[in-house]
């Protein structure tokens, strides 16, 4: 029997290891949209009473039995500083499915925001907030060096990690490949670019795009730079500052959405 090549092993390996995880959602909005959630496996929900009763009846419904804790005592394994307000769930990660499934255009000229290196839960969760408001289809990160799915991402994301597909690939040029022969323009932000984004807009409305940040400083890596179709700027108001990339993120979904069948 041949013997399966290496990165057919690791790519199972990590499979098995990702399925096996858990994650702890904490803080009353998080802890609720996950009980809401008929696609969360969920395993463990701990609150205290003043969190029981303030969840209502999104506990019952649920089908979970909590169990009820000492406020000072809180037996759940979270971050010094993590503002829980006594509720916790543990859950294993949402499984999104395919990239061709969740990026199919179909009708409609849709938005898809693409993550290049960015690391801080904070900024990915905001991003999947601004996604959701403005109706992107998805949010695409690589398995490694991106933000995982964490409580601290969930409760940023104020609920919107539940609804926004988050999904996260192999390889993100191999996945710019693919997304561009789906016929999606492929179209990074950088503060160098030549072209800004006000200009740029209006001739993108037509066309389903996927909008490509990279992280603050390093920017986009060399591949992904080279793979998107169009770069653009976000010109501030003076001739200095900059946003961060969940701001970034904001604006250009705010700008592309504009005349656009989502």
């Amino acid at each position: 029997m041949a013997q399966k090549p290496k990165w057919v092993v690791e790519k199972e390996r990590d499979r098995r290891a990702s399925a096996r995880e858990t994650v702890w959602l904490f803080g009353l909005h998080a802890v609720r949209d996950a009980l809401q959630n008929p696609m969360r496996e969920r395993l463990r929900l701990v609150l205290t009473k003043n969190a029981a009763d303030r969840l209502g009846d999104a506990v019952p419904a649920s089908g979970m039995t909590p169990e009820i804790a000492d406020p000072r005592k809180f037996p759940v394994p979270l971050d010094p500083g993590s503002v829980h307000q006594g509720a916790a769930l543990e859950v294993r990660a949402l499984d999104w499915g395919r990239l061709d499934d969740v990026a199919r255009p179909g009708g409609g000229a849709p938005l898809m925001v693409l993550l290049d290196r960015v690391t801080d839960p904070h900024n990915a969760g905001a991003i999947l907030r601004s996604a959701e408001v403005f109706g992107a289809h998805a949010v695409i990160a690589p398995q490694r060096h991106a933000a995982p799915e964490t409580g601290a991402l969930a409760k940023t994301a104020s609920g919107a990690l539940e609804r926004q597909p988050y999904l996260r690939v192999g390889n993100l040029g191999d996945a710019m490949e693919r997304l561009k022969e789906m016929g999606y323009l492929c179209v990074g932000l950088d503060g160098e670019a030549p072209e800004t984004l006000g200009e740029a807009a209006p001739g993108l409305r037509d066309a389903p795009v996927a909008i490509v940040l990279g992280s603050e400083g390093p920017g986009l890596r060399d591949r992904t730079r080279s793979l998107c179709d169009r770069m653009v700027r976000i010109d501030p108001a003076g001739g200095f500052g900059s946003l961060n990339v969940s701001n970034a993120a904001a604006v250009a979904l705010f700008a592309l959405r504009e005349g656009r069948d989502v």
